[in-house]
């Protein structure tokens, strides 16, 4: 992996997002493959920040430990290492930030473009999107590494494997599209938590980086 770098266009919507503070009903969405850190670095933006996180993956496995019926539908998709319906999603995502003000982070949405497009019918264009990339092999490795104590059902090789492969079909595509209408931040997920904290903030002027001009420059560090 290279150095941390903005790889939003340069259009007109992607200038004011980029150079706009977050405000109160701004969603960011946060994207990466499966074990690329995305939830750890929610967790610290969420934690040192308070900005509201929302991993879509934690409100479909809500909904299966709930027991219902979706719950159930839900459950044996995720199983099969398979995306869930965009409208499932949007539902769960839908009630979870009417009960939190934002902005919100909504970790692991998009994964398709029509799922992007859903969301952006019913909710709108979100303020930007944070990529956190990490190479299939290291990914691979945090996986079975996390699976030994998660005891997530998607956490085993097989599934990993549909998982990549779901992933790696659909990534770039989505990145692309949502590149038309706002900025996407790439950051080098490989390098030290802390490091990618730090591009993190950069990218969403937060913390020391709060009100600073940002740019390529910015999000470049040594892996």
């Amino acid at each position: 992996m290279g150095s941390c770098v903005s790889c939003g266009r340069d259009t007109g919507r992607s200038r004011r997002t980029r150079d706009a503070d977050l405000r109160q009903g701004d969603a960011v969405f946060v994207l990466g493959g499966p074990g690329s850190g995305k939830g750890t670095q929610c967790a610290l933006l969420a934690a040192r920040h308070g900005i509201a996180h929302f991993s879509a993956g934690d409100l479909l496995r809500d909904e299966v430990a709930s027991g219902s019926e979706a719950g159930a539908a839900i459950g044996a998709l995720i199983a099969e290492g398979q995306i869930v319906p965009a409208q499932t999603t949007i539902d769960l995502l839908k009630k979870a930030m009417a009960s939190r003000q934002g902005p919100h982070l909504i970790d692991g949405f998009p994964r398709s473009i029509d799922n992007a497009a859903l969301y952006e019918e019913q909710l709108g264009v979100a303020r930007c999107a944070l990529f956190f990339d990490v190479d299939l092999p290291a990914l691979d490795r945090r996986l079975l590494l996390r699976g030994e104590t998660s005891g997530r059902t998607d956490d085993n090789l097989a599934v990993i494997r549909k998982r990549f492969a779901t992933f790696a079909r659909t990534s770039m595509p989505v990145l692309a599209h949502l590149e038309r209408s706002m900025a996407v931040h790439r950051i080098d997920g490989a390098a030290d938590i802390e490091i990618v904290f730090t591009a993190a903030e950069r990218a969403l002027r937060l913390g020391p980086w709060g009100g600073a001009a940002a740019s390529a420059a910015d999000f470049e560090f040594a892996a």
